[in-house]
Order: C-alpha cells, then structure tokens, then sequence
C-alpha cells in the first residue's frame, strides 16, 4: 500500500486539527496511527474514510487521487472497510443480518450469496454460534469482531479502524487484536488508529505519530518506537508506560 498526503488542513469551528501535514509513505501493509487525545488521529482517518472533507490539500491512495466530490466520495467508500469504536451495528439485525444487509443493499450482492459471504466470515471469526443474536445479546469483543467480519465481507481495497479496542475490558482487547493480527498476517491492508502500543510496535509495518495537528514523526514502526527523535514522543511513550 501507498499513501501520499500533501498539506493537508482541517478545522472545526474556527480551531485547526490538522494543520497543513504532508505525509509519504510506500510499501506497508499496515499503519498505525498514534498520538495524543485531541491531536488530530481520528479526524485524519475520517478523511481517509472519505467522511470528512479536508478544507485544502491533496491526498493520493495507491496512486489515486481522493476525490471529495459527492459522487465521487460515495463510490470510493463502497470501496472501503471502515471499523469505528462504537461498532455501529445495526441494533434490530442479528449478527448474520448486519452482514446481509449492506452486501445486498449496497453492493448489490444476491441474498443467497451475501448470505454465504456472511456464513463463512461468521466461522472465520469464531462467531457462528452467535450468527442469530442481536448485538445487545453479545459481548463488545463479539460486536467489534461482527463489525470487522462487515467490513471485509465488501472484499474492500483496505480496512480503517479507529480505536478498534478503545472499551474493551484486556481480555476483549486480545481478542480482536488477534483477528486483527490475523488479518494483518494475511497481508491484507490497512490503517488504524491505536492506543495499544505493544500492537502498533509489533504487528504494523509504519507508524505516524501525530500531536497538536502536526505530523511529529512517521516512518518504520519498529525504529520510530526504539529510537524517537522528539522530546514529545518520547514523553507520549513514556506516560503510556507509566499508565500502565
């Protein structure tokens, strides 16, 4: 995967949360976005998810431009998996339904087939067992873990997900990061924003760090962790320790 980002800006309300970044990187299957709480992380990836739109700047995915004019911007997200942490399951549908639906309704998929799609992404995610029950009845590792199983089941170019582990108990959290690392072990492409460091370290080829809407530092995950040039990701590495 590719993605080049130029002076990229972005307020609300008069207050800059992305301020005039530029970024480049090449040859990752997976990026981990960190940084502090309000720095800019979850806004960066709604834009790259085509849900919030830039007020300047240009952004280029494996070589294509980001076209945020409204046809343009529906037909890319169809595109695209996207996992946000509140799930966003549908809440009347069972777990097989929440994967139905959009395959059909969407994407256009015949029933029989999106049903297979669903089926079989069920048992891959160890979730068959609980294909009838709504998400009231299921745990927040058993939503997130449906609401990924929806994100691949559009066979999707690559998959964003912010904060995929945010409310969920450390057992929980192993658990999607597992399917996440399993995805990631099938070279299957994506970004997501992270508070879970040893993760971002370990199973994510590049890292951005972002703090104050400003790009601080970016590049190999594994020499951006051991060696930080700035004070600030130093001092986020450091608190993130000490929290725990």
């Amino acid at each position: 995967m590719k993605i080049s980002i130029k002076n990229l800006t972005k307020s609300f309300n008069n207050k800059v949360v992305l301020d005039n970044i530029s970024i480049e990187l090449e040859e990752f299957h997976s990026l981990a976005i960190i940084g502090p709480s309000g720095g800019g992380k979850s806004t960066l990836l709604r834009i790259l998810a085509g849900i919030e739109r830039p007020d300047s700047g240009e952004i280029y995915i494996n070589n294509k431009r980001l076209d945020f004019e409204e046809k343009k911007i529906r037909e890319y997200r169809k595109s695209i998996g996207v996992v946000f942490q509140a799930y966003n399951l549908f809440p009347h549908l069972t777990s097989l339904e929440n994967i139905v639906l959009p395959l059909e309704k969407i994407h256009k998929v015949k029933v029989e087939e999106a049903t297979k799609i669903a089926e079989e992404l069920l048992e891959r995610f160890q979730l068959s067992e609980h294909r009838d029950k709504r998400p009231s009845k299921l745990s927040g590792g058993q939503q997130q873990r449906v609401a990924l199983a929806r994100a691949l089941a559009i066979k999707s170019e690559f998959l964003l997900l912010d904060e995929p582990t945010s409310a969920l108990d450390p057992e929980l959290t192993s658990e999607v990061l597992a399917m996440i690392l399993e995805l990631e072990k099938a070279n299957k492409d994506l970004i997501l924003v992270t508070h879970e460091m040893g993760f971002a370290r370990q199973a994510c080829d590049k890292l951005i760090f972002i703090s104050g809407g400003k790009i601080k530092e970016m590049g190999d995950s594994s020499k951006v962790f051991s060696a930080p040039k700035t004070k600030e990701l130093q001092n986020f590495l450091d608190k993130i320790l000490e929290w725990k």
